[in-house]
């Protein structure tokens, strides 16, 4: 069973060293969506909160603004966005060429529903 990991308030000197603030960022209204990771995600929330239930039955996991969170490569599992959310993010250790289409996928259906 992969697991989230979350470590509340990390410190000022953790976020330097990972560089967070270099990161991309990424934002979600108030939602419910599903999502399988195909890689390793860091994620530093900067607003909202949300909840992450594992889709193989696992425990719910809420992380919220000044949150660091880990998403373990394969991880499959429905978010819940609570609040308007948003977070910088790296991935790492996965494929990232298969990360990088289903971006590109959620891009084309965003500019789809802005014309019908």
């Amino acid at each position: 069973m992969k697991q989230i990991t979350v470590e509340t308030k990390p410190s000022e000197e953790n976020l330097k060293k990972l560089g967070v603030n270099h990161w991309p960022t990424w934002q979600k209204e108030v939602s419910v969506f599903p999502w399988k990771f195909v890689t390793t995600e860091y994620a530093y929330i900067l607003e909202g909160e949300c909840v992450m239930t594992p889709e193989d039955g696992g425990p719910a996991v809420t992380f919220k603004a000044g949150d660091l969170v880990i998403f373990p490569n394969g991880f499959k599992g429905t978010w819940e966005v609570t609040k308007p959310f948003k977070k910088h993010f790296k991935h790492a250790n996965g494929n990232l060429v298969k990360c990088l289409l289903s971006r590109v996928k959620i891009l084309i259906n965003r500019i789809k529903s802005l014309f019908s």
